[in-house]
């Protein structure tokens, strides 16, 4: 059993395994730019092997980044980093407790001669200069006098053997954000009319609904185009209603999303609505008394003649002779419907008895009012993305924790040095040696300064 475990454990602390991992998981992303819908998978899986497509949706690889074998690969990478991090705290933890004193084997000897510094004064004169130097350039020092001499010891970085942990930290948490993210987050689209509110969402990932505990209302979108007809740019001015009240409202542009209620929306596409809406006017006994904006289905109230009106139909180009609307009116009197066309003195001139012959080209068959088509209008509706993914602060988290552990393991060295003091031939010999963990040419260059300085200070 045991041999059973300690290969387990050999297996999960490879580091083959770790670069197997993380290229497997470098081509599923590769994979996941590509594999964007289910019907892409199984077209894909069948030319490799009959009913392979089938197999392939069970499995979840559909959607790769919510599927098991995204979720496996991230689980066997964290064991990974867990169980190598494991290994290597016994070496690590031995370096960071390494003692001061004595100080190691072999340190002092084949010094070069410049790391080497002989004075004829006293070593009470010598002493606090070589104290004074250490702590100008490293802070607090470490002193053991002993019966051959006096031994100074001073560090710097110490904690950074620690980075790599930093960084495996780091990688986990990330993980960790990326998997909360990928199974509680929200990814869903809305299109909402222009002064509409809507309240449903549909999912990215699935046919189904989501409805939010508010609502979005379209007050206003704008486009403007090139002269080649390519959108310029688009926006769309949003309220947020929630109990009946408006809590927000904001502008929306392309990359300037909005956040509300945990969901940050984006601006992500628009279009023409089906629906064309008609912009109305009509007169009463001559004088001009109302202007309305009506699409087919609308109705409307005649409220001085205590009459409702119904838009029946709404036409870009009826018969070839131009936009027009038909009108249903209804009173207690009357029941007429008739059609109002936007370009009817033009019309008319062509076709002097046309309102005689055809009263129901007639905008002013329901007296005493008389009905014009202003213009026609097309609906655009804004295309609303929502995204909620409650792993973003960990992800975050992680980078700024990975940021520092590079910057602890490749700008900071765990640097160590050793002074040691004795008399040789009526004189003090000074010996200065040092180590670090990486870039030792840094530390020699600052032993280099050191012996310069209290060689300076001894002469002066």
């Amino acid at each position: 059993m045991s041999i059973e475990k300690h290969s387990l454990w050999s297996f999960f602390s490879s580091v083959k395994l770790t670069i197997t991992l993380l290229v497997l998981i470098v081509l599923l992303f590769i994979a996941g730019t590509f594999i964007s819908s289910p019907d892409v998978v199984e077209t894909f899986a069948d030319h490799l092997s009959p009913g392979a497509g089938k197999v392939f949706l069970f499995l979840g690889l559909s959607d790769l980044y919510h599927s098991s074998l995204f979720y496996i690969l991230l689980t066997l990478l964290s064991l990974n980093l867990i169980i190598c991090s494991i290994n290597r705290f016994p070496a690590i933890w031995r370096q960071y407790n390494a003692p001061y004193f004595p100080e190691p084997d072999g340190i002092f000897d084949n010094l070069p001669q410049g790391r080497i510094i002989t004075a004829d004064k006293e070593v009470g004169k010598i002493k606090p200069i070589v104290e004074s130097c250490l702590k100008k350039n490293y802070g607090r020092i470490s002193e053991i006098e002993e019966l051959r001499g006096h031994l100074f010891y001073a560090q710097r970085g110490r904690f950074s053997v620690f980075g790599v942990y930093i960084i495996h930290l780091s990688i986990l948490i990330m993980i960790a954000g990326a998997v909360i993210g990928s199974v509680f987050g929200l990814a869903a689209d809305i299109n909402i009319k222009e002064g509409e509110s809507v309240n449903v969402a549909n999912l990215t990932k699935s046919n189904g609904l989501y409805k939010l505990d508010f609502s979005i209302r379209c007050d206003k979108f704008t486009v403007e185009f090139y002269k080649d007809g390519t959108p310029k740019t688009y926006r769309s001015d949003l309220s947020f209603i929630k109990n009946g009240q408006v809590e927000r409202q904001g502008t929306l542009l392309v990359n300037h999303p909005l956040a509300f209620e945990g969901l940050r929306i984006y601006q992500s596409t628009y279009g023409i609505a089906p629906e064309i809406k008609a912009i109305v006017t009509y007169t009463n006994a001559g004088k001009k008394d109302g202007s309305m904006t009506l699409a087919a289905g609308d109705t409307f109230y005649l409220p001085q003649s205590k009459a409702r009106g119904f838009v029946l139909r709404v036409e870009e180009n009826i018969m070839q002779i131009g936009p027009a609307v038909k009108l249903r009116i209804v009173s207690q009197k009357k029941d007429v419907q008739f059609w109002v066309f936007q370009n009817l003195d033009q019309i008319v001139v062509a076709n002097p008895d046309l309102l005689t012959k055809m009263p129901l080209f007639n905008p002013g068959l329901f007296q005493p009012f008389v009905f014009s088509l202003k213009r026609l209008e097309q609906t655009y509706y804004t295309g609303l993305h929502l995204v909620c993914d409650p792993g973003v602060p960990l992800v975050a988290l992680g980078g700024l924790l990975m940021v520092l552990g590079l910057i602890i393991v490749f700008f900071i060295p765990y640097q160590r040095l050793w002074v040691f003091m004795k008399p040789k031939d009526a004189k003090i010999s000074i010996s200065i040696a040092g180590r670090s963990n990486r870039n030792n040419q840094q530390l020699q260059k600052k032993i280099d300064y050191l012996c310069k300085r209290i060689n300076e200070e001894i002469k002066a």
